[in-house]
């Protein structure tokens, strides 16, 4: 294109990869904090491992001072400087390099290397952030051992942290400094510092070998009441990756540290992670009940990724997955022990179903396992991470638990304090196991969802049936033609009393199809009766099953699985056909009495899960719904998902005033009986909302939104009120933020509901919203809290007047400049512009060219902007 930099960052390719020249084998840092000037002297015990070369160092960001070697100040003529990198000219086999560098801290508003925001010195150095601190070979296959000491003013910095165990005090009348050894060879992704003033939660816990480590966790002034939750999820996640994986944590001292700047939802540099604030405080006037889940996840998340993810590292950042998507899976199955398994089921898959399949589907899909990549943090992404979980989650379902843990114990003992591959991981699967996964190694090398289409015949005379599985998986940039896949299905049958049965192949139960032919014939034998087959049970792969089965068997399904995801899956189901008939027919959306009656049931029967029964009640957004078309009918769209949600409040009026009055709303409790009875709660009563003209309803809504004592009903009652456009909801928005105004992350509550709302969320109102004293332009959880969800609010972003466009554009044009990073994830939901009417098609077109041609356009944007408007 025309339009193309010169100077376009380039991309790079994983086969490309060559190990290190140099290894770095110790680290010793000295920071002295300032500001603006902060001094930073990098020693480095440096030995020649590959062949003779200079040596390369890369930074970014950073003004040289003074370069050592062996003691020796060096000279211009001894190495060059350019913008990117170091090259120091004729080194020997093995040195003492010291680099001095100055840093600006406070003007560092991409949030990545070394920032100062809010008082607060901290680092994010995950993918190339310690580039921006030093000089360095920056890359995830140079493990060091590293030596840190932090000197800073001790007013206002009382607590200086870094990695591994403090091994040194000192101080005079107005500094102190702190050294940190970390005994654990890492790379300097995995480096951190942290330099503030805190309160300090602190608790201990006994390790399996019967060593006590300190666990602290750092929070702002004032905030030390609502660390307790976040501590409580620390102390179960070590519990369980004891018992349930036989790992044991190796330091002396865990320290958390939560920061309200910070990219991402957290980082699990080696024994100093650092969180976003939002995912460690958390108590019931403030945090939701969701919000408490997502404490816990993440929290046990970055815990586990001292051993999958630090003590075992990846090779390079193609294989970010290794660490990502396995320590996903860790953290999924931890929060199923911990909680209700079903509903974290079903939550995971809408997950991928919403965002990973619609990436699957756009210019920026790739394997779990990339091959291109221009900025790495572009790659930050639902397949890397979510699909990444769904690839072991399947390894996990072939192997079986003991399987699957034999290949954890050998994966850990060949590679710990190495950084390695995904064929690494594989291969100690395979070992341990006696087992071959040459074909399930696809779902490293290739993107996009595979289609699995499905014949069914069963003789009751003969009692023999038949399932053919036939597989496909569509093109995606630069791949064609791929290979069949490696794709487990389990099964399960209902009969027509709709009871869960079981059929056999060779006299073996049939409960797992493996399908690794493009078409498989998989014949059984059953009872003499009709049998309903309920296919791809706990969604056994990341795939689309297309099969077509009537509402009856749908319905039996819904009624009758033993799976809890196979009787969700069916509601959704029926729900899309309803919506998709609509749609293709132009009328409007209807369900059938039966499917009322079984919801009905459902709503009145006690004894049902009441969390199962608010899923089985939530119909498929319209993100899921759009992902039906090549080309969106946006309003469409939106139509039948309204009509649909306002004819389950009218039909179902009297059951879902039913289910709300059961609920305890004076309870705030954390246990999964009353958590579920919320959700339900909470579902209902987003129904109940349509209703505008009753004055029992309303009443309910301020009952639950001004005496509950949970903020999950409050805000609660506050979405159902704006999400339905109810007449309350000014009144309701006004009082929520006048009571919340002090409290930043109970406001991006605030600001997301009405971001997400179909008739709140115009891009008038969110432009509004940017001026509001709740809205901070630095903070990434105050943009992604409005317009993140903006961008998922798909009538009001693609609305006719083309203003949710430029609304965005405006941000993405601000953010360039200051946070890339942030502007990148606003920029995602704007690439499927080919799949919108002609008419938005071209104003987005119109509105990428205009972003492609901005003056120092990020490596972040380019690549995305760059295969998003490549020609068909």
């Amino acid at each position: 294109m025309s339009d193309v930099s010169t100077n376009a960052p380039q991309a790079k390719y994983r086969n490309d990869y060559q190990a290190p020249l140099f290894a770095i084998s110790e680290t010793d840092l000295v920071f002295e904090l300032d500001d603006h000037q902060t001094m930073v002297t990098n020693t480095m015990k440096i030995q020649r491992v590959g062949e003779d070369s200079d040596l390369v160092l890369v930074g970014e960001n950073v003004s040289l001072l003074k370069v050592t070697l062996d003691g020796r100040i060096l000279g211009e003529s001894d190495y060059t400087q350019t913008e990117k990198d170091l090259r120091i000219h004729q080194v020997p086999d093995a040195f003492v390099l010291e680099v001095m560098t100055q840093i600006d801290p406070a003007n560092n508003s991409a949030l990545e290397g070394l920032y100062k925001s809010a008082g607060t010195f901290c680092t994010q150095c995950e993918a190339e952030g310690f580039r921006r601190i030093s000089y360095y070979l920056d890359r995830p296959d140079v493990l060091s051992v590293f030596t840190t000491k932090i000197v800073a003013p001790k007013q206002g910095f009382p607590y200086l942290l870094a990695n591994g165990n403090p091994i040194a005090h000192a101080a005079n009348d107005t500094h102190h400094s702190v050294t940190w050894h970390d005994p654990h060879p890492k790379p300097a992704y995995l480096f951190a510092l942290v330099a503030g003033d805190f309160d300090v939660l602190e608790d201990h816990f006994e390790t399996q070998d019967g060593r006590d480590v300190l666990l602290q966790i750092f929070v702002d002034k004032g905030n030390l009441s609502r660390a307790q939750y976040a501590m409580d999820s620390l102390k179960r996640s070590m519990a369980w990756d004891e018992e349930r994986f036989g790992l044991v944590y190796d330091l002396d001292i865990y320290m958390i540290v939560a920061v309200d700047f910070f990219n991402m939802g957290a980082m699990e540099n080696k024994g100093l992670n650092i969180f976003n604030s939002k995912y460690v405080l958390a108590d019931a006037k403030t945090a939701t009940d969701q919000d408490f889940i997502n404490v816990e996840s993440v929290i046990g998340h970055e815990y586990f990724h001292n051993w999958t993810g630090n003590r075992v590292t990846c090779r390079d950042w193609f294989q970010l997955s290794l660490k990502e998507g396995l320590t996903v899976f860790r953290d999924q199955e931890f929060s199923a022990d911990m909680g209700m398994r079903s509903v974290q089921r079903i939550q995971d898959v809408r997950i991928i179903r919403s965002h990973q399949f619609e990436e699957d589907a756009g210019p920026m899909a790739h394997p779990i396992r990339p091959d291109r990549v221009m900025e790495m943090n572009n790659f930050y992404t639902v397949t890397v991470y979510n699909k990444g979980a769904e690839v072991i989650r399947m390894l996990h379902t072939l192997l079986g638990e003991n399987g699957f843990q034999a290949g954890m114990r050998l994966y850990i003992d060949r590679h710990d304090g190495q950084a390695v591959t995904c064929e690494d991981f594989i291969k100690a699967m395979e070992d341990a196991n006696s087992a071959d996964f040459s074909q399930f190694r696809h779902w490293y090398a290739y993107a996009g969802t595979p289609q699995v289409q499905v014949h069914y015949d069963y003789d009751v005379e003969r009692q023999e049936g038949s399932l053919v599985l036939t597989q496909t998986t569509p093109d995606t940039p630069d791949q064609k033609d791929k290979p069949a896949f490696h794709i487990p299905i389990q099964v399960e049958f209902i009969d027509d009393q709709g009871v869960s049965v079981e059929v056999h192949v060779n006299d073996s139960p049939l409960d797992l199809i493996e399908l690794t032919e493009r078409e498989q014939c998989i014949r059984f034998k059953g009872p003499k009766a009709p049998l309903i087959p309920a296919l791809l049970g706990n969604f056994s792969a990341p795939i689309k099953l297309i099969f077509e089965q009537n509402e009856d068997e749908l319905l039996a399904i819904m009624r009758g699985a033993s799976d809890p995801f196979l009787r969700w899956d069916a509601s959704q189901r029926i729900y899309r056909n309803s919506l998709l008939t609509a749609i293709h027919e132009d009328t409007d959306v209807g369900l059938s009495e039966a499917m009322l009656d079984t919801l009905s049931s459902v709503l009145k029967d006690a004894k049902q899960d009441a969390a199962l029964t608010a899923l089985l009640l939530q119909i498929p957004n319209e993100e899921t719904l759009a992902q039906e078309f090549d080309i969106i009918p946006v309003a469409d769209v939106v139509r039948v998902v309204g009509e649909l949600r306002a004819l389950l409040a009218l039909a179902l009026k009297d059951e879902l005033m039913f289910v709300w009055e059961r609920t305890d709303i004076a309870n705030a409790g954390l246990d999964s009986a009353l958590i579920s009875q919320r959700m339900l709660a909470n579902t209902a009563l987003g129904y109940l909302a349509f209703h505008h003209d009753d004055a029992q309803i309303s009443s309910v809504l301020k009952q639950q939104f001004y005496h509950s004592a949970s903020m999950t009903l409050t805000f609660g009652a506050l979405a159902a009120a704006v999400h339905a456009d109810h007449p309350l909801c000014h009144s309701l928005l006004d009082d929520f933020a006048k009571k919340w105004q002090g409290h930043a992350l109970v406001m991006d509550k605030w600001l997301a509901v009405q971001a997400s709302a179909p008739d709140w969320g115009s891009a008038e109102r969110i432009d509004y919203l940017t001026h509001h004293s709740a809205f901070n332009w630095t903070n990434p959880n105050r943009i992604y809290a409005l317009l993140a969800s903006f961008t998922h609010n798909l009538g009001q972003l693609h609305a006719q007047d083309g203003l949710g466009y430029q609304l965005l554009e405006s941000a993405i044009t601000r953010l360039n400049a200051s946070n890339p990073q942030v502007a990148s994830r606003l920029l995602s939901p704007l690439l499927k512009w080919k799949r919108l009417p002609e008419a938005l098609q071209t104003a987005l077109h119109d509105t990428l060219v205009r972003l492609r041609k901005l003056n120092n356009l990020a490596p972040d944007l380019h690549e995305k902007l760059s295969q998003a408007l490549e020609e068909k």
